[in-house]
């Protein structure tokens, strides 16, 4: 970056800081020299001179440069930035593996082939994009994620430690210590009111077009797996060993979700939180994202600001859903959904759900008294084998879903959606829309897509696709808009 760039960079920033503008919220940070404290740029305390003041575009940045960070505007709580990724495949999917908790579980090297890249090249990676490494980013990231968990949660040190992903009480300790300059109790000792239950919260930058996206998955919910109201949505989750259910709702007024879990156990906290805001989008650079397309498209087509891109929560489930819907309506993808999740998912079964659906008030936001029992979505090995009989369908359709299945037990990396391209009866478009709504790739334009041509020939006019570059999942939401 030239001296020019990096000048007119802090001149934004600092009027950023400034103005408290929550359009800002975790694309940078502020290092006050002055205190050794880093904050988001939306921090209540009063403002710092600017010659005390250094700007950071990662909050592991702030830390590296020896600051801690502030316990009042929580950096632990700020949306996560995506904008300095830029086109970078590779290590948009090693970032996303490593919020994953990857590399809990496996070693650089593992990972590194996983991506089908070297070592060596990995840690280029996150030395240019970050200037740290990788194994150091993933400790920062949980030792975040348990300051967030010791700010909003009941949990005690030793259950936050194991969510978090440490392998020992003691090894947690240190590591919050070495990167936060913190001790856990330090942490604790600053919440000022009794907590509750496992109530986090999520914060996004605005705008947030919250009604649509409610609409959005209202439209398509499958009833025992999923509840959604005026405010608030709930579904049934599964990960690993780990299962239960979230709830959200809207706080508008303070860019940001309430959120609550019901979980039988604690261990696979954060990768369940990283596809909570992977669902809901939060971490969208939804001002970068307006910005071009608005002046794209925005003269001819009714663009609307703040709309994101609903996520499903899994590639298997986002496959089924796509094969379901093929070359059917929307009604009547529903349909063949709650069929399958009715015959093939396994019931919830642990205390507590029978709260399901209610509102983080208290309050019942859906029609849960009377429900059936809630549902998983069912699993790869509960389909293979199975006749799927109960469904009125073509075989070869049946046998798509099947081979799907026995992919996600065979397969190294079934996550690999281009790979299944050579899965019988899966085509571009099916592995379009599973990168579209799991994966969460910002650049997908469902080409064929029955919604999208219906919606060109209503506006009669089509979109420049490669202007839009690099956001078109978010251009094909907005033209799917213009239907409803």
């Amino acid at each position: 970056m030239s001296a020019v760039q990096e000048k007119s960079l802090s001149h934004r920033y600092s009027q950023a800081r400034k103005s408290r503008d929550a359009r800002f919220d975790g694309v940078f940070f502020t290092a006050v020299k002055s205190t050794g404290i880093y904050c988001r740029p939306i921090c209540p305390a009063n403002s710092p001179l600017e010659k005390n003041v250094e700007y950071h575009q990662s909050a592991i940045s702030a830390a590296e440069s020896g600051f801690r960070p502030c316990l009042r505007c929580r950096p632990d709580s700020a949306p996560q930035s995506c904008a300095w990724l830029g086109s970078e495949t590779t290590f948009r999917r090693a970032m996303g593996l490593i919020q994953q908790g990857v590399l809990q579980e496996q070693s650089m090297q593992e990972l590194a082939e996983r991506l089908g890249i070297s070592d060596r090249y990995l840690r280029q990676l996150f030395e240019r994009n970050l200037g740290t490494s990788p194994k150091k980013y993933a400790i920062y990231q949980q030792c975040l994620f348990a300051k967030q968990l010791l700010h909003d949660s009941n949990l005690s040190i030793s259950e936050i430690a194991f969510a978090s992903g440490f392998n020992s009480v003691r090894r947690f300790n240190e590591a919050i210590k070495q990167q936060l300059s913190l001790t856990p109790r330090d942490i604790r000792k600053s919440q000022p009111h009794e907590l509750s239950s496992l109530s986090l919260r999520l914060n996004y930058r605005p705008p947030y077009a919250w009604r649509e996206m409610l609409e959005f998955l209202n439209r398509r919910v499958i009833p025992s797996l999923e509840w959604a109201g005026n405010n608030c949505y709930s579904r049934t989750i599964e990960y690993s060993t780990t299962q239960g259910y979230f709830t959200i709702s809207a706080n508008p007024d303070k860019h940001r979700f309430d959120l609550r879990l019901q979980l039988n156990e604690y261990q696979h906290l954060n990768p369940i939180m990283h596809r909570i805001r992977l669902l809901f989008d939060v971490d969208a650079p939804i001002t970068e994202i307006d910005q071009q397309l608005s002046a794209e498209v925005g003269v001819w087509l009714n663009y609307l600001p703040g709309l994101r891109v609903p996520g499903i929560w899994s590639p298997f489930e986002a496959g089924i859903r796509a094969i379901l819907g093929q070359q059917v309506s929307v009604a009547a993808a529903r349909n063949l959904v709650i069929r399958f999740v009715e015959e093939l998912g396994a019931p919830l079964d642990f205390s507590g759900t029978t709260e399901l659906g209610r509102g983080v008030d208290g309050g019942v936001d859906s029609g849960v008294d009377g429900c059936p029992m809630p549902r998983l979505f069912p699993q790869p090995d509960a389909v293979v084998g199975h006749s799927l009989d109960f469904f009125r369908m073509p075989q070869s359709r049946k046998d798509t879903i099947r081979r799907l299945a026995e992919h996600f037990l065979s397969a190294d990396d079934p996550d690999d959606i281009d790979a299944w391209l050579d899965i019988k009866g899966i085509g571009p478009w099916t592995v379009n829309y599973v990168k579209l709504r799991a994966i969460k790739d910002p650049d997908i334009w469902l080409a064929g897509d029955v919604g999208l041509k219906n919606a060109i020939k209503s506006l009669g006019r089509e979109p420049d696709l490669e202007r839009t570059r690099p956001w078109r999942s978010y251009l094909t939401f907005q033209m799917w808009n213009q239907l409803s």
